[in-house]
Order: structure tokens, then sequence, then C-alpha cells
């Protein structure tokens, strides 16, 4: 078990500008998950400690002046106290992306990151669920709503929506009731740097928002509220934060984890899979899933083959 990094220096200062700067684009304009932005800010506030005792204990160096030797240093002082490599990877990351943002925002043409090689990371295959198990995840979800209880509606919704469309944690808990368009069976959806795209919704999603949407409206008039704009809402009738939605799907998940540590990103991971799966084309699913570079998306495709190869090598006599 790899330990959580110490930081580089025993003094430790308040973020830079640039830093909180840097910090308030991913919420605000990229809509980035807390927990992508809390893990940013650790990895630059252990650079800025590793900067402030690299430069002779000074707080006066600039981002211009940090070399790729300093960033080097920086990589290296992670690895020699124990961090994992992936972990140590994303912070060299964070930093690549908070430079592109200095040179965007604050005229920092000079990036000594890009001049450092990442660690050579293996590739990990994300958890998923099986066929059997989204059989019985919908099974058992199904069973509860039918009681009329609003957070089992809700959550049998949320699922579907997270199956059915693929979409992100951030990017479910972020939508309002008019980018739901159950008539055409499409979402409108704000990822990563606010970018908008459309998504089918499914019929089994159609239904089941359907049965909470009028959950929903009983839960707001018995409280006395007027409509409220998002979609997916607490027992008090406010928007469920991302936090808020992870518990709740994390708790579904349970039902039918074999050990596999599912997670909500599990939903979206086995979209992708069960498309591919099926023949669906590879440049059809990266538009789904929004993501900006096919090669993301490949990884999806790498998992196919792998649960191929594990079906063959368990039920070929000659494997």
């Amino acid at each position: 078990m790899n330990p959580r990094r110490p930081p580089a220096s025993t003094t430790l200062h308040p973020p830079r500008p640039e830093i909180r700067a840097f910090l308030r684009y991913l919420e605000k304009e990229r809509n980035d998950s807390p927990h992508t932005v809390k893990a940013y800010a650790r990895d630059l506030a252990d650079f800025q400690a590793f900067a402030d005792e690299y430069y002779g204990g000074s707080q006066h160096w600039t981002w211009r002046a940090v070399d790729r030797l300093a960033v080097r240093g920086f990589l290296g002082a992670l690895q020699r106290k124990g961090l994992a490599r992936r972990s140590a990877a994303r912070a060299v990351s964070a930093l690549r992306t908070f430079y592109r943002f200095l040179g965007e925002r604050h005229g920092v043409a000079h990036d000594p990151s890009r001049a450092v090689r990442l660690p050579k990371l293996e590739r990990r295959l994300p958890p998923l669920l099986d066929r059997g198990q989204i059989e019985e995840l919908f099974h058992q979800a199904h069973g509860l709503a039918a009681s009329g209880d609003f957070a089992a509606a809700r959550d049998l919704a949320m699922l579907e929506v997270l199956y059915g469309s693929g979409v992100r944690l951030a990017e479910l808990a972020g939508l309002n009731l008019g980018d739901v368009d159950i008539v055409s069976g499409q979402l409108k959806v704000r990822g990563k740097g606010r970018k908008e795209r459309l998504v089918p919704l499914g019929g089994y999603a159609e239904r089941a928002l359907r049965r909470y949407y009028a959950a929903r409206e009983r839960l707001l008039t018995a409280r006395g509220r007027a409509q409220a704009s998002a979609v997916f809402l607490s027992a008090r009738g406010e928007r469920l934060s991302p936090r808020s939605v992870q518990r709740c799907v994390t708790r579904w998940l349970r039902v039918v984890d074999r050990g596999t540590r599912l997670k909500t990103h599990s939903l979206r991971h086995s979209f992708a899979t069960h498309l591919l799966d099926a023949g669906a084309d590879l440049r059809a699913v990266q538009e789904l899933l929004g993501h900006s570079s096919l090669s993301t998306t490949q990884v999806y495709t790498h998992t196919s083959v792998e649960r191929l190869k594990k079906v063959y090598q368990q039920a070929h006599p000659r494997a």
C-alpha cells in the first residue's frame, strides 16, 4: 500500500494567486468535479512547497523561472517518498494543465513540464458491471421504486440515466429540467470545459424519469416549494450535490458488487464497453462520452478485447 505523499517542505504557504485562479477556472469554467479540483489543488500545493525549498527556501521564485530540472526534481522526490507511479504521473500532468492555463491567461509561454517524461504506467482496466450484474441491479431498483417512495424513484432514474446515456457524475448532478427532453428522448449535457453535447436517453430511462417526476412533484407540493430547476433533488427539495449522487449510487452498486469495488464511474465504463461489445462504432462512442480525443475512448476497446480473451481462456478446450 502506497503512503499518501508528504509535503516537499515542512513549511507550507498559502496557494499562490495563480493557483487560486486556476482552481476557480477548473470549478467554474471547466465544470470539473470537486474530486478533480481537490486533486489538482493538492498536486499544485505539493509542487509549490517543493519549489520553495528547491529555490533555497525563497518564496520569490516565479512560474517563468521554473525549469525542467526543477520539475524532474519534483517527480523524483515524489517517487523516492513512495508515491505510486500513477499518482506521481498525475501530479506532473496537473502541472502541465496548470502551465497551459498560465499560457492562456497570464502569457507564460514557457512550460518546463513538457520536457519531463511521465512514468510509464500499467494500463488498468476499469471495474465494470457484466450483463448479469446490470440485470440484477435494475431488477432490485425497479422493485423498490414500485413502492412509490421518492428516494427509490429518484435513485432508479439516476441509475437508468447513468447507464443508459453514459454521462459523468458531475454532468448528471448538473442537469436542469430544461436539459431533459423526454418526448424526443435526449439530454443536453454540459461536460468538461462546459462543452455541450446531446446524448440519447433510452426507453428505460424515459420511463424511470416519468415516474420520478411524479414523485418529485408530490415532494415539492408537500413542502410548499416553488418549482426547482434541478432534475435530481434531495428529500428537502434541493439539488443533489455530486457527492450525494455518488453516495446514493454507490449504495446500489454494493448490492451487485463481487469484490471489484464498483464505483459510480463503473456505469459509464459499462455503457461504453457494452456498446462496443455489440459492434458500436468507436467514433460514435467517443461522441456519446464527450471525449475530446479518440485515444481516451480506445481504452474501452482494450477492455472488450481483454474480456473476450478471458471468455476464450475459460471456454476453449485448447486455450
